[in-house]
């Protein structure tokens, strides 16, 4: 493994490293939203690439036949474990606001927060930093070049893929916003503007060529040059602000990764997580330490949701005060990850009913602190490197324009900025100063990629689902916790509160009749979404042996790998109808 030009020191590095000890697994594992991107993350080990360049294969893969969910347009986060030296380090490809966005920018001109000016359409889009991601961990990390690592993509844009029932889905989900782009419509919908049947072969042969570009040149491939002239102008000439410097001046960066610990079964476990700007792994070690102090095994199951909701409740009110981008606002982080901090919101959980929202201490507007679609992936390699990726373009196919001759959906992540302090965002979210906009800053996000390290077992996990993705984390960390296999934590059902709204929000048979009805007496505002939510993706290895166990999500089409040798992700149909996260 190439060694980084600069090495970042980790204070809490140590506790990590004695908890990875281990001998070097037989197995390796993969598991992705699309079959064709845990196939080519497994071609690219065969050809002996490590889990670094699994991760920039599959990453490309998931660019192409998922354009709804992530891509060269959008960002994301991915968690590295390097088994050689015991890191753990945080690539932040994180989109950016461009230098001509400004604070009041999706205001009217009575302070008004304009719904879709953040969500449709070219203002919607930060400045992508998946590219960018990609080159950095290829360069820095993996074994093969960054040409071989996206030669699957690339052939898969020029060959095609069959469209499947959750594209056309979402597809037609966004039709309207599809269709006012020639780029876009002339992509995914046909001559009367309803999304291409199932079944059809979409080649992309623009974004293919913009790949090929990325594999030739590197960062300069797509952020200077042809591919650079024609973002801007195609953002430009539809009312964006980009500029060709806003491209030039991106660069992934490297941040020190959450760190947590939790206690569960006389066992403890270690919790690296996703960093601001991403919100997941402070939310997700807050909620954890508050639950720490509860004795499961003495408690039923409605009291064991009753207390995990009112430790949501509290960590996401958490989120909305305090976090946003670490490059723009100090943040009490130490505090937030304390176990002190937890213990005391602890006492204001009653067992004889819930808190309301309105009672915790509110969110101030004016604190300044001195994605419905997205993808995941988890990968661990026969060296025991590991790989978390949460990649996203925010809703289904981002702003839903496509920057002509590129093949590239852009992003809507300026939608995850609180354009107004306390209005909500897409995904009911409300925010503060912290996460306002500002030139060059990035959106705080919920992508929650972790690993988690336990005596015997270790996990890679994550999912998208918006505002969502914390807490169906928090209850897969806690069911591999206390037992759970990589099935067992991908098919958890799921639940959710995020302080505001102040409701349960649960997805069909997560909850009995029974437990629903004693939820009610407590308190407890409950809403059945009416649907299924999530896509999660866990690779286990168990550290005694070697053995790796992974799974897809059942919700949705993905397909988990184990070993490099037996491959049948390659020729898996994808005919299933999936979710709309």
């Amino acid at each position: 493994m190439r060694r980084p030009a600069r090495l970042i020191v980790f204070s809490l590095l140590v506790a990590v490293s004695a908890a990875s000890q281990a001998a070097p697994p037989t197995e390796a594992g993969i598991s992705s939203a699309h079959p064709a991107a845990t196939a080519a993350g497994m071609e690219i080990l065969a050809k002996g690439g490590n889990a670094f360049d699994a991760a920039v294969a599959v990453s490309a893969a998931l660019a192409v036949v998922e354009p709804q969910s992530s891509g060269l347009g959008g960002g994301g986060f991915w968690l590295l474990h390097s088994a050689s030296d015991q890191r753990d380090i945080m690539v932040d490809g994180r989109e950016k606001a461009p230098a001509a966005a400004d604070h009041d920018m999706y205001l009217d001109d009575d302070g008004r927060f304009i719904e879709h000016a953040s969500r449709d359409g070219a203002l919607a889009a930060g400045i992508p930093g998946e590219p960018a991601a990609l080159v950095h961990i290829a360069e820095t990390y993996g074994a093969l070049d960054l040409a071989t690592d996206l030669a699957p993509a690339i052939r898969l844009a020029r060959e095609g893929f069959p469209i499947n029932a959750h594209m056309r889905k979402l597809a037609g989900y966004r039709a309207e916003v599809l269709a006012r782009h020639p780029a876009s419509a002339a992509l995914i919908l046909d001559d009367a503007g309803q999304p291409l049947a199932e079944g059809t072969i979409l080649r992309q042969p623009d974004l293919a060529a913009t790949l090929k570009a990325l594999a030739d040149h590197g960062h300069d491939g797509f952020y200077a040059g042809r591919v650079a002239r024609q973002l801007v102008e195609a953002v430009r000439s539809a009312g964006g602000i980009w500029t060709r410097q806003d491209l030039s001046d991106y660069r992934a960066v490297e941040r020190e990764p959450v760190v947590g610990h939790y206690r569960a079964n006389e066992r403890d476990f270690t919790i690296v997580s996703a960093a601001p700007p991403s919100s997941g792994g402070p939310v997700l070690v807050e909620a954890l330490n508050i639950l720490e102090g509860f004795d499961w095994a003495q408690l039923d199951d409605v009291q064991r949701r009753h207390v995990t909701i009112e430790a949501m409740r509290r960590a996401y009110r958490d989120r909305a005060q305090y976090l946003g981008d670490p490059d723009f606002v100090d943040m009490p982080l130490a505090r937030l990850a304390d176990k002190s901090y937890a213990a005391g919101l602890r006492t204001g959980i009653r067992m004889d009913r819930a808190t309301h929202s309105d009672e915790l201490a509110p969110v101030t507007a004016g604190y300044t602190s001195a994605g419905t679609d997205t993808t995941h992936f988890s990968i661990i390699d026969g060296q025991g490197n590991r790989v978390a990726a949460t990649l996203s373009v925010n809703f289904p196919f981002g702003s839903g324009m496509v920057a002509a001759g590129t093949g590239v959906f852009l992003n809507d992540e300026m939608d995850d900025f609180a354009a107004k302090p306390l209005t909500p965002n897409g995904y009911g979210l409300v925010g503060t100063e912290a996460n306002s906009i500002a030139p060059g800053k990035r959106p705080l996000s919920s992508m929650t990629p972790t690993f988690v390290i336990g005596p015997e077992r270790e996990i890679a996990l994550g999912t998208p689902g918006g505002s969502r993705i914390i807490s169906m984390v928090l209850l897969g960390v806690l069911d591999f916790a206390h037992g759970g296999d990589a099935a067992s934590v991908v098919g958890h059902k799921r639940y959710h509160h995020q302080y505001l709204p102040d409701q349960v929000e649960y997805e069909p048979g997560a909850l009995s009749p029974a437990t629903i009805s004693s939820l009610q007496a407590l308190g407890h505002r409950l809403k059945d979404v009416g649907r299924h939510y999530g896509d999660m993706h866990a690779v286990i290895r168990n550290r005694q042996t070697g053995a790796v166990d992974a799974a897809a999500d059942p919700r949705g089409i993905g397909c988990a790998e184990v070993g490099v040798d037996n491959s049948h992700c390659d020729t898996l149909e994808t005919s299933g109808s999936g979710v709309m996260y």
